[in-house]
């Protein structure tokens, strides 16, 4: 019994196929959008890349571009297509062509799927890529002298100021590292010296962060220095003093940032998902309606039109069986005694040894 049957008219027929132009025309501008969508994600993760460490986070960008490509070359060819199907003569020529298009479209229709659950999975790649390469970058924060990495600390205090945040987990993280370039650092000085011996590695640790991590918004002086200190500054509880620096971490407020960017695409994704579906749906009716109308022969009598020729179930057992078949293919049969086209054949002339040979005539 064939699932969710419906009966067209000619003008019915017609109509929809009108219809599916237009939307399959609407579907080419929704692909755009898709292809328009992955651009932007991935040029805005590699305007960050410096803090960023490498992995599979380009991933859902580069599904989205691919995805966007295949939707405007699918969609045009549907539009095509489904003009055409308005004419039954015309029809006649995507006969074969429009069942195994309706195929690749599901499939296509599936990425399109895929993609949009991606946005909402990437954030624990995202969240370690992000973790890993701003630790690096503040490590490096001092290399300004050193190629490849003396751009690393304009990177760092840009993205401090832009997302007003301060180390990797919090500003404690500057506490942890030495953040100062040793070519600025006077070796003369006792305290210098003091710090350098007091720490295990050699390292000239303070408990400071960099000038990026300052708020504007402070009623008082930017405090960047013996931050924990409070009897180092007049009228100071570093515990309160939430407005003289940055408290949240630049690996949350740029997940956070990519977050809702992936969120909105995904939402975006998902609304294109389900336009492309109901696209599909309409051209499974129109497909089956003028390939009935074709098996009636009356061109403008009345046609069913249907997802399935079956059911759910019998659908499913036939494409199992139909790949349960695919290796057998090249297998010859042996049932009902069928022997081997190949064996006990007689043998031919071929081997004999007495045919006459012509000779070839010396070169004079």
């Amino acid at each position: 019994m064939a699932v969710l049957k419906v009966k067209f008219t000619k003008t019915k027929r017609d109509k929809l196929a009108q219809i599916l132009w237009i939307l399959n025309w609407v579907s080419v501008v929704s692909g755009i959008i898709l292809f328009s969508l992955g651009l932007f994600l991935k040029i805005e993760i590699k305007k960050r890349n410096e803090v960023m460490a490498k992995g599979d986070i380009n991933s859902v960008p580069n599904m989205l571009i691919s995805v966007g490509v295949i939707a405007c070359i699918i969609n045009f060819l549907g539009g095509k297509i489904c003009y055409d199907c308005s004419d039954a003569n015309k029809f006649s020529r995507w006969k074969l062509v429009m069942l195994p298009y309706i195929v690749c479209t599901f499939c296509f229709t599936f990425c399109i799927l895929v993609g949009a659950l991606m946005c909402y999975t990437m954030r624990n790649e995202l969240e370690e890529s992000l973790y890993l390469g701003l630790r690096d970058a503040i490590k490096f924060y001092k290399d300004t002298d050193i190629p490849g990495r003396c751009f690393l600390k304009k990177t760092v205090d840009l993205l401090q100021i832009g997302f007003r945040c301060c180390g990797n987990n919090g500003f404690r993280d500057w506490f942890e590292i030495q953040w100062v370039s040793p070519r600025y650092l006077n070796m003369a000085s006792k305290e210098v010296l003091d710090r350098l011996k007091s720490n295990v590695d050699g390292k000239f640790l303070v408990d400071g962060v960099p000038f990026s991590c300052c708020n504007p918004s402070s009623p008082r002086p930017c405090i960047q220095y013996q931050l924990t200190n409070n009897s180092a500054h007049y009228n100071y509880d570093f515990l309160t003093e939430e407005l003289n620096i940055w408290t949240k971490g630049c690996r949350e407020a740029l997940l956070d940032y990519y977050t809702g960017i992936m969120r909105s695409i995904g939402i975006a994704a998902l609304l294109i998902w389900l336009f492309e579906l109901s696209v599909l749906i309409g051209v499974r009716y129109l497909q089956t309606a003028m390939k009935n109308v074709l098996l009636l022969g009356d061109l403008e009598g009345e046609s069913d039109g249907w997802l399935l020729e079956n059911s759910f179930v019998e659908t499913a057992k036939y494409n199992i069986s139909i790949i349960k078949n695919l290796g057998k293919a090249n297998q010859i049969s042996t049932v009902s005694g069928m022997n081997d086209p190949n064996i006990n054949v007689q043998n031919t002339d071929c081997d004999k040894t007495n045919i006459t040979t012509k000779s070839i005539p010396a070169a004079r």
